[in-house]
């Protein structure tokens, strides 16, 4: 089974002016392409063939590295692009009361994570991710990721510069403050968190 890359949620013209159009036409349709089919390359012929993408990431971490890095990639990437929205909306009253209790209110929570945003080092990721009913802000290097995790993460920055490169050159600032006050998607995240379990790729 093939994977297809994952269709952006929104109109590519729609994260403006945080995230343009142009960076969007390069991470997502160079970049997550290329992660998509040299996943697609790997497991042709494989056991892996027919498996999903989570199976896959959890499989080969450890023991295959190149395809481990193309399949999470595949999968953080589709996770993000739903991460954000056209207009940033508002957390559920269940989702509202566990980043009270974890971090004061949803404003602490979102200098935090800009804050991790900008001290993570070099290329990765941020995650807002629940465990046994806790919400942490989870970090991850280059293609690492929280799909295999025991984690259920519910949202995610993309912190390698070509996301922001082209909008806002070596301003992480810029981008993380961009995205983090106007275009996260509560309503993913409180649908994450009700659903109890990890998101899957489609």
């Amino acid at each position: 089974m093939a994977f297809a890359l994952s269709p952006l949620p929104y109109p590519d013209t729609a994260l403006a002016p945080a995230i343009s159009a142009e960076t969007l036409s390069f991470h997502h349709g160079k970049h997550h392409q290329a992660y998509v089919d040299k996943t697609n390359a790997a497991i042709e012929g494989t056991p892996h063939a027919d498996a999903s993408l989570e199976a896959i990431i959890a499989a080969s971490r450890g023991s295959n590295q190149g395809l481990f890095n193309n399949a999470a990639q595949s999968w953080n990437h589709a996770f993000y692009w739903h991460s954000m929205a056209p207009a940033t909306t508002a957390p559920s009253a269940d989702l509202a009361a566990k980043i009270d209790a974890a971090f004061g209110s949803v404003d602490a929570l979102k200098q935090q994570l800009k804050d991790r945003g900008l001290g993570h080092f070099a290329s990765g990721w941020v995650w807002l991710a629940e465990k046994d009913g806790k919400l942490s802000i989870e970090e991850t290097h280059d293609a690492d990721t929280l799909a295999d995790s025991g984690f259920n993460p519910l949202l995610v920055l993309d912190v390698w510069e070509h996301a922001y490169y082209l909008d806002h050159q070596n301003k992480r600032p810029a981008y993380l403050d961009a995205v983090v006050e106007t275009k996260l998607n509560w309503a993913f995240a409180s649908e994450n968190l009700a659903r109890g379990q990890v998101w899957t790729y489609a």
